[in-house]
């Protein structure tokens, strides 16, 4: 069993405090939803996680299967298995699709790694994801919508098939059929893999594809409230102002005790 651990972690940029104390653990098999407000630090704990440069750990610990990967660089962490799925997705003009996934997984692979295979899945994957067959011989996102980005993001986490999967608002500038396929792709994938699936995101039409078992709301660079996924009805119908303020106050009523 494959398990991230998020221990006491204090991030900064640019000398501001992003995460502050942040506490979480993430197990195969688990699906995890981190949700709240606005720059609470949700994008940024996947970046910190993937191993983003221009943040900075000031203290606390990230442990993938109890290795301590703070100084690991991105490429390593990618090579371990664990994955990115990024909310604004870059162009890379010059580097098609199927070179980037065929040399990642053949880095991956080393001598294991058969080309019939690949260009198997890879068919498979696009007609599944019902992309442009197209769009696997041109550059990275160049000219992609953002729907298409997000697909093509999917694409890469079934062909290199991660152990933690981070999917950073995968939501986000799609349409209901767009996220109605992405959310069944991510399932099928989970049903298949089993692997520790981490979704930030804002909005509960995700999460009625990718049903989460524990759902996280930061707060002030920290988990505030956790539960299971009744805690989403809970603030789609609420928003966080009252469940945020429920968990001030016990805050100062452990102060108060201390």
């Amino acid at each position: 069993m494959d398990k991230l651990e998020i221990k006491d972690l204090t991030v900064s940029i640019d000398g501001k405090t992003i995460l502050d104390g942040l506490n979480l653990e993430i197990k195969s098999g688990e699906i995890h939803a981190i949700m709240g407000p606005n720059g609470t630090g949700k994008s940024t704990l996947s970046q910190v996680i993937m191993g983003h440069p221009a943040y900075k750990i000031e203290k606390g610990e990230i442990l993938f299967n109890g290795e301590n990967i703070n100084k690991l660089s991105v490429d390593k962490r990618a090579h371990a298995g664990i994955f990115l799925g990024m909310q604004m997705p870059m162009e890379i003009e010059g580097v098609s699709n199927a070179d980037f996934l065929r040399t990642a997984l053949r880095s991956k692979q080393g001598n294991d790694f058969k080309l019939f295979d690949f260009i198997k899945e890879l068919d498979n994957q696009i007609d599944d994801l019902k992309m442009n067959k197209d769009m696997v011989h041109r550059s990275i996102n160049l000219g992609f919508s953002g729907g298409e980005r997000k697909k093509n993001e999917i694409l890469q986490m079934h062909i290199l098939k991660p152990k933690i999967i981070m999917l950073d608002e995968i939501d986000s500038g799609l349409d209901v059929d767009s996220l109605k396929l992405i959310g069944e792709s991510v399932t099928k994938y989970y049903k298949e893999n089993k692997p520790a699936l981490l979704l930030v995101t804002h909005y509960q039409r995700l999460l009625d594809y990718i049903v989460p078992d524990f759902v996280h709301v930061l707060y002030k660079g920290k988990v505030a409230v956790s539960g299971d996924v009744s805690l989403v009805k809970e603030i789609e119908e609420n928003g966080y102002e009252k469940l945020l303020k429920n968990y001030a106050n016990k805050l100062e009523e452990n102060k108060s005790n201390e």
